[in-house]
């Protein structure tokens, strides 16, 4: 299975875990993170993962977020059918980063999207290209399945 994660996945390990669903959140992410280290799923990275990334003002995190580029199978550059694609999404009440973010997933054709985001899991019925999760239901769905 391939799976874009967004930027706030990849720091919610590094979130205050004193809030229950922050902490499940985050063992969640760490489950996904170690079955695509296993080979189980394939990462999707991207520019604006990069782009995003470069903006945390938190060294640490910057760096074992970035770490994370080595272990995808595809990375998704800026190009004129991600930009054509972010537009649609802008169009369709996404943000512009999360637009950025989604066309990216749909380049690689990913078949799952997972953010902890609820703007955009609120909106999750506006793309049909593939499923978008937050962390918790993906394991709940995709890892226990197997």
């Amino acid at each position: 299975m391939k799976i874009y994660l967004d930027n706030c996945c990849f720091n919610r390990p590094f979130d205050d875990q004193a809030q229950v669903r922050i902490r499940r959140e985050a063992e969640a992410v760490l489950a996904i993170q170690d079955a695509i280290r296993a080979g189980s799923h394939s990462l999707i990275w991207s520019y604006i993962l990069d782009y995003e990334n470069q903006q945390n003002p938190v060294l640490e995190r910057r760096v074992v977020i970035g770490l994370w580029r080595a272990y995808a199978q595809t990375d998704v550059q800026a190009s004129p059918c991600v930009l054509k694609y972010a537009t649609a999404m802008y169009e369709r009440g996404f943000g512009k980063l999360d637009s950025l973010h989604l066309a990216c997933a749909q380049e690689a054709g990913a078949d799952c999207f997972l953010t902890t985001d609820d703007g955009v899991l609120k909106k999750a019925s506006r793309v049909s290209a593939f499923a978008i999760l937050d962390p918790i239901n993906f394991v709940n769905e995709a890892l226990h399945a197997h």
